[in-house]
């Protein structure tokens, strides 16, 4: 176990002097699993809390990637670090990204100064995956200023982007009634920017139109709050993409002038502990509920001499027994 530590230790310091293969090497052990994620975790600490996460999401045809690689070039020709975090779905086959054999915004796959991970979602419903969180904290460690989380998708299941992201932007499509889905699905409460894309399509003054009076019925603003742009491009011409990306950096002014810079970090540092401990409970869960406990529990239930909330205690009881 020394040996491997001290391999971690080269990894992690190899990683923050920049080696694309060292945070490929970090970001496997994370998705693994593995037994050497808490000691990763431990020697990440002191490094990360620097870079600032953008998330974009988006129903799928609206251009999620080609404006991730297009907020690419702009945040590089701006001489800014960038990590992306492309999540995939996963293949019903073999737990894979179903899209990860894809090329990926190749024309950064020789900088050096951009990183870009693809990750499947192995099942983790909400648009991410669960090693999302660690896969941001090597990134961050490694110097990256900025760090583009692009989910799968959007939905009533698919936002929780939002606990991961200083800054969440949501892309929309003219045509595809993305204006009118977009306060259905709950997405108004999540976007910090609504990015229209494609805006050089017919219909996109009615999807910024639906969107503008979606959010005044919404009456999201109070007081100093801040005003959600509704920002036009046409990311694969590299059209609006300054504009989209000085709306994201006035959005973290935004953020450091009102003391809640840190925000972003301390909510994505709930989650991560609150799913860490999550975890563990359902690994001790899992140690008893295929033993006859439950099945004697769930006779008891079914009869009637138990109710369902006393005999998960039980359960519980017994879960930390085991341990």
């Amino acid at each position: 176990m020394a040996a491997l530590r001290t391999d971690l230790d080269d990894l992690v310091a190899r990683a923050r002097d920049g080696s694309p293969r060292a945070v490929a090497q970090l970001i496997s052990l994370v998705e693994d699993a593995g037994p050497l994620v808490r000691d990763l975790a431990a020697a990440l600490a002191p490094h990360s809390g620097h870079a600032v996460v953008v998330g974009l999401t988006g129903s799928p045809g609206v251009g999620k990637s080609t404006t991730t690689s297009a907020l690419v070039s702009a945040l590089r020709a701006d001489d800014r670090r960038v990590g992306v975090l492309a999540v995939d779905p996963s293949s019903p086959f073999s737990g894979g990204a179903l899209l990860g054999d894809r090329v990926r915004m190749s024309e950064h796959a020789t900088d050096p100064g951009v990183f870009i991970r693809s990750m499947a979602t192995r099942g983790h419903l909400g648009g991410l995956t669960a090693a999302a969180p660690q896969a941001l904290r090597v990134l961050d460690a490694a110097g990256c200023d900025v760090v583009l989380v692009e989910t799968v998708g959007v939905g009533q299941s698919e936002i929780e982007v939002v606990a991961l992201a200083d800054t969440t932007v949501v892309l929309l499509a003219p045509g595809m009634g993305d204006g009118i889905q977009a306060a259905k699905a709950g997405v108004l409460e999540i976007a910090d920017i609504f990015c229209v894309n494609k805006a050089d399509r017919e219909g996109a003054d009615a999807t910024v139109r639906e969107v503008q009076n979606a959010m005044a019925m919404a009456r999201r603003e109070s007081g100093p709050g801040w005003r959600t742009p509704v920002v036009r491009t046409v990311a694969s011409a590299g059209q609006g993409v300054d504009d989209l990306l000085a709306a994201i950096d006035s959005h973290r002014d935004w953020m450091v002038s009102q003391g809640r810079a840190d925000e972003g970090r301390r909510r994505r540092a709930r989650a991560e502990i609150e799913a860490i401990a999550l975890a563990d409970l359902r690994a001790q869960l899992r140690a008893v509920s295929g033993s006859a406990a439950l099945d004697a529990l769930a006779g008891e239930v079914a009869g009637g001499g138990l109710d369902p909330f006393a005999a998960a205690d039980r359960l519980r009881e017994a879960a930390v027994d085991e341990s």
